[in-house]
């Protein structure tokens, strides 16, 4: 009898360990403004360790990362605004959630089932002849609806059939959570009732620095050996490049800085300020390794570490080419050349239009599924 009893106990103290080592961050929620005549709400996710994130269902956008230096200081480590207001008003996808496609699609046309569609166009040069993370008006320009489930926030947004152009009408869910181990989860889910195309991201700008500067000084580390090649306004021609020997052989780290001004075709494709030279504005075709982190980004002045693993074929990096001081971020500052890069897990641009690629159309009997972690330590 008395065994019986203790091992009840200790069923018991075993399921109250579980259970508390099951529940991953606090989460708060405040109303943060209105739009469409509804709530526009603000969460806030924090973990034993203080790490904390923002999110907001105006775009899905990721508002804030708040992580721990080397020296035990905490700060926020991705570009954005201070105000519901400003990302209402945002220019440049300031760690919103693009779709219902991210990145571009060439003329903004594809075929599908014998049928051609024309997408809105809103990139490509002085006529914008090109179609660029979703359009015109984009999941980021949209309310998504967001509740609480368990330890995670949970967003979906309803795409009508032809919005933007697309067929189908999709239903897109993303979800944030924050483990005790400062890793920061995005699951990526969709359903629709017509085949369309999908591909949806976390475009955040990252400063591991915490502070106002470039990211040049930033070290990455990205598991690749191509990228797809890049033709005119930055659409993949079709063809893959070896990186071996080039400026975007990351596969051991490197500064961003360190080939960022050699002379090279793709890197002039990318344009924006050092018009000479160009920058990264290019994906990457990620090896399929489960075990090691597809990239890393490192701050050595800060100690910050980020290593990312996803599900997504592909990795752009876009090290902000085109920011001049003309958009205003948080604490009043510049968002000045190259203040943060982002790094974007995606399918490859263009796919619809190229067979051979990682397939991005959504049949009406399937699900998209995607997920990336984001894993925060210092080092």
């Amino acid at each position: 009898m008395q065994i019986s009893i203790l091992n009840s106990i200790k069923l018991i103290v075993s399921f109250l360990l579980l259970l508390e080592s099951a529940v991953a961050a606090e989460i708060v929620k405040e109303q943060w403004g209105k739009a469409e005549g509804k709530p526009v709400w603000l969460y806030t996710l924090e973990n034993k360790n203080g790490m904390k994130v923002k999110v907001t269902n105006w775009g899905a956008y990721t508002v804030a990362i708040e992580t721990e230096d080397k020296y035990e200081s905490f700060a926020d480590v991705i570009l954005g605004y201070d105000t519901f207001a400003q990302y209402y008003n945002d220019c440049c996808y300031n760690g919103a959630v693009v779709g219902r496609f991210a990145n571009r699609i060439a003329e903004g046309k594809f075929s599908l089932n014998g049928a051609q569609y024309q997408l809105t166009t809103n990139n490509g040069g002085p006529n914008k002849v090109n179609h660029n993370h979703g359009g015109k008006i984009g999941f980021n320009k949209r309310l998504w609806q967001s509740r609480v489930v368990n330890n995670t926030i949970e967003m979906t947004y309803h795409s009508f059939d032809g919005e933007q152009g697309y067929p189908g009408n999709l239903r897109a869910k993303v979800i944030y959570q924050l483990s005790e181990d400062n890793e920061l989860s995005l699951t990526f889910n969709a359903t629709t009732d017509k085949a369309t195309p999908v591909n949806l991201i976390s475009h955040a700008y990252y400063n591991l620095s915490g502070k106002a500067g470039d990211i040049e000084s930033h070290q990455l580390k990205i598991d690749a050996d191509k990228i797809t090649e890049a033709g005119a306004y930055l659409v993949p021609t079709g063809n893959f490049l070896d990186i071996e020997q080039t400026p975007f052989d990351f596969r051991h780290a490197k500064t961003i800085g360190t080939d960022i001004r050699q002379y090279h075709p793709q890197l002039q494709l990318a344009g924006g300020r050092d018009k000479e030279f160009g920058g990264y504005d290019h994906n990457w075709v990620l090896n399929a390794n489960v075990d090691n982190p597809n990239a890393e980004l490192y701050d050595p002045d800060s100690g910050r570490l980020m290593q990312v693993y996803t599900t997504q074929p592909g990795l752009h990096v876009y090290t902000g080419n085109f920011m001049n001081g003309s958009v205003i971020g948080k604490s009043g500052n510049k968002m000045n050349f190259r203040s943060g890069v982002a790094i974007e897990t995606q399918h490859f641009p263009d796919s619809p239009n190229h067979e051979h690629f990682p397939t991005t159309i959504l049949q009406p009997e399937q699900v998209f599924s995607e997920k990336t972690v984001y894993k925060f330590s210092v080092k």
